[in-house]
């Protein structure tokens, strides 16, 4: 049985960017936009994979936003990728989705949480719950890697269906403390 322990089988660790990567595709997602981050490192790498997507690098977050609004206004479903850093870069942007009507799905990898190394991280990632709640934008937390297909399919399907903003927080502690060091 997958995720269960025996003295014969380990654990099998779940794949929680590609299950995050399925529901996109089930809820015909597109265009996905990111700035690279470590943290959704093999989630961009399964959008570029993906013949059905068109996976878009950006020199800034807020650029995602106005790509996620071209993209409803031609047809098209949009996400935007983003660590919790970016949140404030988007801070005028993020109400863009809610002024003009248009779905926007964030997935954001937090981080200033559990275990954070860098100090530069803590205000941003301690601020972007409220920032987005702030900005008009709803959000789900990802804490449980077998949760991810689920609550990325929600999240997906409340903005597309509510024409509406929402940001699916992934907890820093699913994806895993960063660190400056070498690997050896």
């Amino acid at each position: 049985m997958p995720g269960r322990a025996s003295k014969t089988h380990p654990v099998e660790a779940i794949d929680w960017p590609a299950a995050i990567h399925g529901a996109l595709k089930s809820q015909r997602v597109r265009q996905v936009s990111y700035v690279p981050d470590a943290g959704h490192k093999r989630l961009i790498e399964l959008c570029h994979a993906d013949k059905s997507m068109a996976a878009v690098p950006l020199t800034t977050e807020e650029e995602g936003i106005g790509l996620a609004a071209g993209a409803w206004l031609g047809g098209e479903r949009a996400a935007l990728l983003m660590q919790s850093s970016g949140v404030g870069n988007c801070v005028n942007a993020l109400t863009l989705a809610s002024n003009c009507g248009f779905p926007l799905v964030i997935i954001v990898t937090m981080r200033g949480e559990w275990g954070e190394f860098n100090p530069w991280q803590i205000p941003m990632g301690q601020a972007t719950p409220e920032t987005l709640r702030l900005s008009g934008v709803r959000t789900l937390r990802l804490g449980r890697a077998e949760e991810a297909s689920a609550v990325a399919n929600t999240a997906a399907k409340v903005a597309f269906e509510e024409q509406s903003a929402v940001a699916l927080l992934i907890s820093q502690q699913l994806i895993g403390v960063k660190s400056f060091e070498e690997k050896r």
